[in-house]
């Protein structure tokens, strides 16, 4: 193959790939990215782990068509370092990948492009578009949820499903780690009707969001039981889907929680931010004390001492205590757009409702801290 591109181009184009591609490989062609050259102008690039795959073509001037693959991270550092403007010349023959750049040449050794593995994506019958914003909405208001605990593995991604609820279809993100939920609700889009419960992993939904930056307009996204595919335009990215069973979460909902809290998010934020300071890394534990329109947060550590604040909120229920880890109250509190929040409270043991109002898509059940 014989190949000319842009350097900026190129680096783009790679940044994308390399990310798919662990550090450590037992499985040498792994540490590979795939260059394909093709008669009409175009330089595709892939890298996988087997279990994620990403495709890319970007524009070039092909000479020769061709195909090669070259490791991912030493090509994108190398691209990297090239100087800006350039044009990089890419030649691959008989077990070696030349790069010629002004005046700097590299030569790396290449894997013969028959050994790359190709993930079989099969059928993919549920077919359907969603907005890019959107797609980045579900996942920013719900990812920092992911367990990462390996021994529950259906907990280590977003769980995807489609419901009837009363007055529409629905398309309904959760994701937990036993500790805390999030749960993003938007109307079914049109052809995911009947789409099969999927769980899609951290990796994949971390790679989606960066390249979900990158794009306007819409994202088809196409699935079967075991496979999902985004197509994003110049980039694909296809993956499998957790093989496991998540959870029934609509139990931990509370429905009942009657004492309602009423606060400005980011006053509220700020106060548990600057008390938390002097929380240890273990216990991250914030204490609520509620009385009538007026919220202490405090702060007993035997290390650092002691920290308290008081912020403005509306409650008028029975005063009481309540903790929790400050740490996942502030990712809860960081996805809040709005300039109000609702805290649905039962007692100090039971799990707390928190969302903007009745209306907003998305909504969080937190477990409360002993404290």
């Amino acid at each position: 193959m014989k190949a000319t591109i842009e350097r900026a181009t190129l680096l783009k184009g790679l940044s994308h790939v390399q990310s798919v591609v662990e550090r450590r490989n037992t499985i040498p062609i792994l540490s590979n990215v795939l260059l394909e050259a093709t008669a009409e102008g175009q330089l595709r690039l892939m890298a996988t782990d087997l279990d994620l795959q990403i495709n890319e073509s970007v524009l070039a001037a092909v000479d020769q068509p061709g195909s090669t693959t070259v490791s991912a991270h030493t090509l994108f550092d190398i691209a990297r370092k090239l100087p800006e403007g350039s044009q990089v010349q890419l030649a691959a023959s008989e077990g070696r990948m030349s790069i010629v750049a002004g005046r700097a040449r590299f030569s790396l050794g290449t894997l013969p492009r028959d050994d790359f593995p190709v993930i079989a994506e099969g059928e993919l019958p549920t077919q359907f578009e969603i907005p890019a914003d959107t797609l980045k909405q579900i996942i920013d208001k719900t990812r920092f949820a992911i367990s990462t605990e390996e021994t529950r593995y259906y907990l280590n991604g977003i769980f995807l499903h489609v419901q009837d609820d009363a007055s529409e279809p629905t398309l309904k993100a959760a994701a937990t780690d036993g500790h805390r939920l999030a749960r993003v609700t938007l109307p079914r889009p049109d052809g995911a009707a009947g789409m099969p419960d999927v769980i899609v992993p951290r990796k994949c939904v971390a790679e989606l969001r960066k390249l979900l930056d990158e794009v306007d307009g819409s994202v088809g996204v196409s699935l079967s039981g075991t496979k999902i595919r985004f197509d994003l335009g110049q980039a694909v990215l296809t993956s499998k889907l957790i093989d496991g069973t998540f959870p029934d979460y609509s139990r931990v909902i509370p429905t009942a929680n009657d004492k309602i809290l009423k606060l400005d998010p980011r006053s509220f934020e700020e106060g548990v931010d600057r008390v938390s300071t002097i929380a240890t890394e273990k216990t991250r534990a914030v204490k609520m004390a509620l009385d009538r329109d007026k919220i202490t947060l405090s702060v007993t550590s035997p290390e650092n001492g002691t920290a308290a604040e008081e912020v403005p909120g509306e409650y008028v229920a029975l005063p009481f205590e309540i903790g929790f880890n400050s740490r996942y109250l502030l990712d809860i509190l960081g996805q809040i757009d709005g300039d109000s929040v609702e805290v649905h409270l039962a007692d100090a043991a039971a799990p707390t409702l928190i969302r903007e109002n009745d209306k907003a898509p998305a909504l969080y059940v937190l477990m409360p801290m002993r404290v």
